[in-house]
Parts: C-alpha cells; structure tokens; sequence
C-alpha cells in the first residue's frame, strides 16, 4: 500500500520521533510512504539542525519520500530559506503534481 501523510496535530512530534520515522529507518513501517506535508508549527520540523528534519532528510535521500512544508506556514514563520536540502515548499496544487500519478491508497492526517 502506498501512503502520504499531513500532519497539522500538536501531537506530530510524538508520533514522527518514536513511531513513524523509527519504522520507516529499520523497514518494519509496513507501507510504502511516498510523501509528508507539514501544516503550522509542525513545519518546524523541516528546518536544518532539526533532529526530526535531518532524519526525513536522510529518509528523503534513500526513498526519494516527499518532505513539504504549507508555502504560507513556512513563510509566516520566517523559515522558508532554512529548510532540510530534500525539503520543498507548496500548497496542495504542488502536492497533487508531485503525489498524483504515484498511486497513493490513502492519505493519513495527523
């Protein structure tokens, strides 16, 4: 099965850090992600130095997963420039271009 997730909850931390991205680095996740789009504060995650940033970077490298962070979120929060080298910025026109013809089953929100 192949998935996206968004996450706009104050509980994304949490479920990124000690469930989602631990699975995805050791296999075991069960599904195929092919993309994660980030809402408010939890675009922060995509900054450089980001502990959670730096992981989905490395993710990002190896499955080519897509890390986008809301373009106005990211921007009112002044880090549009500072954002993991596999990070973009869009809105859902630039998630459905990029995710659309991939096959996605489900999108999760968190």
């Amino acid at each position: 099965m192949k998935v996206a997730y968004i996450f706009n909850s104050t509980n994304a931390h949490k479920i990124l850090d000690s469930m989602i991205i631990p699975q995805l680095e050791s296999g075991t996740h069960g599904v195929e992600v092919l993309g994660m789009f980030f809402f408010m504060d939890n675009t922060m995650f995509l900054m450089k130095g980001n502990p959670v940033g730096e992981r989905l970077n490395e993710l990002h490298k190896k499955t080519g997963m897509i890390i986008m962070g809301c373009d106005q979120c990211t921007i009112e929060r002044g880090i549009e420039d500072k954002l993991v080298d596999g990070a973009t910025i869009g809105c859902f026109p630039n998630l459905y271009a990029c995710l659309g013809s991939a096959g996605i089953d489900q999108v999760i929100t968190l």
